[in-house]
């Protein structure tokens, strides 16, 4: 689709100096501008581009000042940035508006489908399942029997939904998501081997969530495994069984987090992170990437560090750690100056 500098300006509340005639049909970086795109800038990092850029139209800052003649349209906003975010939150919308079920498709006659649905080919939906009104669900997709599945909600291609699990809506699922797996669970017996334990409870995945590529959440032996509203999870994480995720809590990729652990709301958990088993996480807590975390932590803590502690005790420890091999060489000369004595 088509659109002129006139109609971005009036979505935008925008101020058109330059061509308002101007058309684009696609969003591109600035120093990647060709004709046809629209660009952005917002940092000044990169303003040298705006006098080189081939983007019929750029968006920037109403406090924006060229030092020289500009050849593209500019389009002066409040905050550049959010509007450029705005305009391809707009397009990613687009790109998902399809409808329909496929004819490749397998849907169960029992399953509930909401308006404006879209099942791609090769998805299969099971016994039971309901699935709210203008969610896509993507090719190679399953969804397990009895499955629920929410509104606006976008299932990205080869995600697999167990049986009985729930997902809110607005949700998004990146591709290779497994949602309803197992959970680890064995008991030693008697003949030195494991028998398995029986994974009967669900995973409930609240409204707003997004899980990156190729992350598994367990179901619950007992329960559910819950991933509250708005929490925000990276690619090639492993969420565990009986695991809570607290509201707006995010983690980065790599990340593992073990069974029965529950993490506030609003916590910031870098990449590689490993959390073991039945620890309480509390709200609003930063865990450095790498660390690994084998305590319970309190409401608002920094920690970084494998074991991890507070951040600031981190810091001035490893202050020290890096003097060691000359700590320790100071160490054997003040043991020689002795023996000598």
């Amino acid at each position: 689709m088509e659109f002129s500098a006139q109609q971005i300006a009036e979505l935008l509340d925008g101020e058109i100096e330059g061509d308002a005639n101007a058309v684009v049909n696609r969003l591109a970086k600035i120093e990647e501008g060709e004709p046809g795109s629209l660009s952005f800038l917002a940092n000044p990092q990169y303003a040298p581009y705006i006098y080189e850029t081939e983007a019929s139209i750029v968006i920037v800052n109403k406090t924006f000042e060229a030092e020289k003649p500009v050849k593209t349209t500019l389009l002066r906003v409040e905050d550049a940035y959010a509007c450029f975010a705005k305009l391809l939150d707009l397009y990613n919308q687009m790109r998902h508006n399809k409808t329909g079920i496929e004819k490749q498709a397998i849907v169960s006659e029992s399953a509930t489908i909401g308006e404006d649905v879209y099942i791609a080919g090769t998805s299969y939906i099971g016994d039971n399942v309901t699935i709210g009104k203008n969610t896509k669900i993507y090719p190679g997709s399953y969804i397990g029997d009895n499955a629920i599945i929410g509104e606006n909600c976008i299932i990205n291609s080869g995600v697999k939904i167990y049986a009985d699990c729930q997902i809110g809506n607005s949700v998004t699922l990146h591709s290779g998501v497994i949602v309803g797996g197992d959970g680890f669970g064995f008991a030693p017996n008697s003949e030195n081997s494991y028998d398995k334990v029986a994974q009967i409870g669900n995973v409930i995945i609240e409204d707003h969530v997004e899980v990156g590529a190729n992350t598994t959440i367990d179901r619950a032996t007992l329960g559910s495994t819950i991933i509250r509203k708005g929490a925000k999870i990276d690619n090639l994480i492993q969420i565990a069984h009986n695991v809570e995720i607290g509201e707006n809590t995010v983690i980065a990729a790599q990340t593992g987090v073990a069974g029965s652990t529950k993490i506030g709301k609003n916590c910031m958990i870098g990449g590689q992170v490993g959390i073991i088993g039945h620890l309480t996480i509390g709200d609003n807590v930063k865990i450095a990437a790498q660390s690994g975390i084998g305590s319970n932590i309190k409401d608002d803590e920094i920690v970084q560090g494998s074991p991890a502690f507070n951040l600031r005790e981190y810091k001035k420890s490893y202050v020290y750690f890096r003097k060691l091999s000359k700590m320790a060489d100071e160490i054997d000369e003040l043991k020689k100056l002795i023996a000598n004595k």
